[in-house]
C-alpha cells in the first residue's frame, strides 16, 4: 500500500485532476489514433490511456507492464487533439506520465539509456554534443561507418544498433552555430526584427535547413539575430519524459532570446516551436527549482508569456507578415508532410499549403493521410523501431502514390524518418524542408547575398 500511495503521489503532482476528468470517452478520437488502428486495442487509444493514467493516480491501480507498454507506444503525435470535441490536453496527460515513469526508472534499460545519456548528458549539454557530432562526423565520412557495415558488425552485435546508425542523421562539416554571425542585415529596408534558434541536432545535422532559412527570412526584409551560445531549448526532453531537465533548458533559452529586442522567433522545428510555445506555462512554475534565489513574480509571467506569444513557425510567419509569392518559381510535383507538432499541437495546416501552391510552376497533389504520424516521434523510431515501421510504411505508400517528385515538411526528425523510408522502400521521391524548398524556388539569385552552409 505503501508503493501505491508513493506512486499516486509523484503522478498527481504532475498530473492535474482537471486533466484526466476532461475526457468524455466518446470515442470520437479512436480513427485518428495511428496506435490504436494498428492493434484495435481499448489501452491503445487515447481514451483508454488516459483512464490507465487516471486510475494510477487514483490509487485504483499498480503501474503494470501493460501500463509500461502503452505509455511507450504512444507515439504523441497529438491527432486526438485535433480531433476532440472537449479540448482534452492528452499531450499533456501522456508527456507528465512519462516524466512520472522516467522518474521512478521503470522504463526498458534502452529507453532509460537513450534519456538519461542521450538526452541529458549529450543532446542537452551543447559543448558535449558538439565534441560528439565531430567524432560522428569523422565516422560517417572517413570510411568508418562503410567498413564495419562490409564486415556485418552491425549484425554481431545486434539489429537495434544497425537501425540506430541508419536513422542517424548526416553530420554537417561545420556547425551552424560555428559559421553564422549574430546578426544579418536584408538588402532593403528592414520590415522585421526576427531571432533564429539554432536548436541542438538542427545546429550540427542540419546546418544546410539553417542557411536557407535564414536566406528566405532576409529575402523577406528581415533582419535576423541569432543569439550567441544557444543550445536545446528543452523540447524533446519534455516530449520523453525528462520534463525537468528540459524546463531548465527552457528557461536557459528564455533568458538568453531575452536579452534582444525583436519582433518576432521564427522557428524552423515543429517540436522546437511548439515547445517555445508553451514556455508561458512551462517557465513560471519552475524559476525556485532552476534558480532558488527567485521568487515567481508576474512581471516573470507575463515576460514568459509575451515569449511565447512571438514564437512562430517560418510557415506561421511568412503566411501572417505577407509571401513575396512573385519572386519563387519551380517547376515540378510537389506533396506535403504535416509534422505533428506542426498540425496537430501549433494547429498549422493550411499556411504551407497556401505559400507552395502561390509558388508559379508548382504541380502540387495533395498528400492522403498528410497528417498521419510518419512514426519518427522524436526517439521513438529509435526505442521502438519496429513500431515505428508500421507508421512508416503507411505513410511512403501514400508519398509513393503521389507520383512527387518532392514532399516538403517542416520538422527534421520526420525528415530523417522519411528520407530512411525513401531508401528501405525504394521510393523515387527527394525529402525536403519547407525553408530549402522556398530557397531553391527563389527566382533572383544572381542578385543575392546568399549564406551557403558546408554539409
Amino acid at each position: 500500500m505503501k508503493e501505491n500511495n508513493t506512486q499516486r503521489n509523484i503522478i498527481n503532482s504532475l498530473i492535474s485532476d482537471d486533466l484526466l476528468v476532461q475526457c468524455m470517452h466518446c470515442g470520437l478520437c479512436l480513427p485518428t489514433c495511428p496506435t490504436y488502428n494498428v492493434d484495435h486495442l481499448e489501452s491503445s487509444s487515447p481514451r483508454g490511456r488516459i483512464r490507465l493514467i487516471k486510475n494510477v493516480s487514483e490509487g485504483k491501480l499498480e503501474i503494470n507492464d501493460t501500463y509500461l507498454n502503452e505509455v511507450s507506444f504512444c507515439l504523441d503525435c497529438q491527432a486526438c487533439e485535433t480531433a476532440c470535441p472537449a479540448g482534452v490536453k492528452y499531450g499533456a496527460i501522456i508527456e507528465a506520465a512519462r516524466e512520472d515513469v522516467s522518474q521512478r526508472q521503470l522504463e526498458p534499460i534502452k529507453t532509460r539509456f537513450l534519456r538519461r545519456f542521450g538526452l541529458n548528458f549529450i543532446i542537452g549539454n551543447h559543448t558535449v554534443l558538439k565534441i560528439t557530432a565531430k567524432f560522428l562526423y569523422f565516422y560517417q565520412n572517413y570510411g568508418i561507418r562503410n567498413f564495419l557495415r562490409r564486415i556485418g558488425f552491425f549484425k554481431i552485435l545486434g539489429k537495434s544498433l544497425g537501425e540506430a546508425d541508419s536513422l542517424s542523421p548526416q553530420i554537417s562539416k561545420r556547425f551552424s552555430s560555428d559559421t553564422m554571425d549574430e546578426i544579418y542585415n536584408p538588402s532593403g529596408e528592414i520590415r522585421y526584427r526576427v531571432i533564429m534558434p539554432l536548436g541542438c541536432i538542427m545546429d550540427v545535422a542540419y546546418a544546410d535547413i539553417h542557411s536557407d532559412t535564414l536566406n528566405v527570412l532576409l529575402q523577406h526584409g528581415c533582419q535576423v539575430i541569432i543569439p550567441r551560445n544557444q543550445g536545446c531549448c528543452g523540447s524533446l526532453h519534455a516530449h520523453n519524459g525528462e520534463g525537468k531537465k528540459g524546463r531548465k533548458l527552457a528557461q536557459e533559452t528564455y533568458d538568453l532570446f531575452s536579452k534582444y529586442n525583436y519582433d518576432y522567433i521564427v522557428s524552423n522545428s515543429a517540436g522546437c516551436g511548439a515547445y517555445m510555445k508553451e514556455y508561458g506555462h512551462v517557465i513560471p512554475g519552475d524559476i525556485i527549482e532552476q534558480r532558488p534565489e527567485k521568487t515567481p513574480d508576474t512581471s516573470e509571467k507575463e515576460g514568459a508569456q509575451k515569449f511565447a506569444s512571438k514564437v512562430m513557425d517560418i510557415s506561421e510567419f511568412l503566411a501572417k507578415t505577407g509571401f513575396f509569392a512573385e519572386n519563387y518559381e519551380y517547376n515540378g510535383k510537389v506533396t506535403y508532410h504535416d509534422a505533428c507538432h506542426l498540425v496537430h499541437t501549433q494547429k498549422i495546416f493550411k499556411e504551407p499549403r497556401e505559400i507552395i501552391k502561390q509558388i508559379k510552376g508548382v504541380q502540387y497533389t495533395e498528400l492522403n493521410e498528410a497528417s498521419w504520424c510518419c512514426g519518427s516521434a522524436g526517439i521513438y523510431n529509435v526505442a521502438r523501431y519496429d513500431d515505428s515501421l508500421k507508421f512508416l510504411t503507411r505513410k511512403m505508400d501514400n508519398i509513393a502514390q503521389t507520383e512527387s517528385e518532392v514532399v516538403v515538411m517542416g520538422n527534421p526528425g520526420c525528415m530523417g524518418q522519411i528520407s530512411h523510408g525513401t531508401d528501405k522502400f525504394n521510393v523515387n521521391t527527394e525529402v525536403v524542408h519547407f525553408a530549402t524548398f522556398l530557397n531553391r524556388a527563389w527566382k533572383p539569385k544572381n542578385n543575392r547575398k546568399e549564406h551557403t552552409a558546408v554539409i
